[in-house]
């Protein structure tokens, strides 16, 4: 086993793992501490490199229609320009607009927004639909949380994950438009909001990622809410670069 020990984390790497890295040992893992010094703590986790496949750059949303998505059609709609999702009626189980692709290693950009309500929303990935819970749109997997409760959390899994909210609460808005950027690789999420790099964690359990869809959130609720989300384009096994940081 390589050990490095830093002041915010410990970063393990067993040889196998090193010696697959088409890169020195030396330089990864110093760019890991780099990385790790700057967004909170994490207990050890192992490090998973990215993924390898065709890199391509697609608008998941085409501003139109939501042609490639599925979701509740009483929920989900397209107003000049912008993904809506709205409810009246209480939901009992937070639902879904899913990408009909699935995905693993990629680069989101999106800009969302809370328009009504005080509970918060998300993009959920690395995981399925699962509507043995209760909703035929609804998601087990990995969801980083926006506005109210930022941070992230597993669906029907863990709950509550390590990355804390209060980086993006410092640069986060309640009910405006938040620009945020998610890059996921290998085992690691990097998470950016109006420019400022938020989350750099690395998931302990790295088994528990699946290839799966991007999922936009509408939270269980008792209260009308509304969400708006535009301008949703991903990358496919992406440049290890985060593009939006100021």
């Amino acid at each position: 086993m390589v050990r490095i020990r830093t002041s915010t984390r410990t970063v393990i790497s067993s040889l196998g793992v090193v010696l697959l890295l088409g890169m020195g040992p030396a330089l990864f893992l110093a760019k890991e501490v780099a990385a790790a010094s700057k967004v909170g703590l994490q207990k050890d986790a192992p490090i998973v490199p990215p993924k390898e496949g065709k890199s391509e750059t697609i608008k998941l949303f085409n501003g139109k229609d939501l042609d490639g998505w599925v979701g509740h059609s009483h929920l989900w709609s397209v107003k000049d320009g912008i993904i809506v999702a709205k409810n009246t009626e209480p939901i009992k189980v937070s639902t879904y607009l899913l990408t009909k692709r699935k995905f693993t290693d990629f680069r989101l950009t999106a800009t969302a927004k809370l328009v009504q309500s005080e509970m918060h929303s998300g993009i959920a990935f690395w995981g399925r639909d699962a509507p043995e819970h209760g909703d035929t749109y609804t998601y087990a997997g990995h969801l980083v949380m926006f506005p109210s409760g930022w941070g992230m959390y597993d669906l029907f899994g863990r709950n509550g994950l390590p990355p804390d909210g209060a980086p993006a609460k410092k640069v986060g808005k309640q009910h405006d438009w938040n620009d945020l950027e998610i890059l996921a690789q290998g085992n690691r999420v990097r998470v950016v909001v109006n420019g400022t790099l938020v989350v750099d964690w690395r998931d302990p359990e790295p088994e528990r990622i699946k290839e799966g869809p991007i999922g936009l959130q509408l939270h269980s609720n008792t209260m009308p809410q509304e969400v708006h989300f535009k301008n949703l384009v991903l990358t496919t096994f992406p440049e290890d670069k985060l593009t939006t940081v100021k």
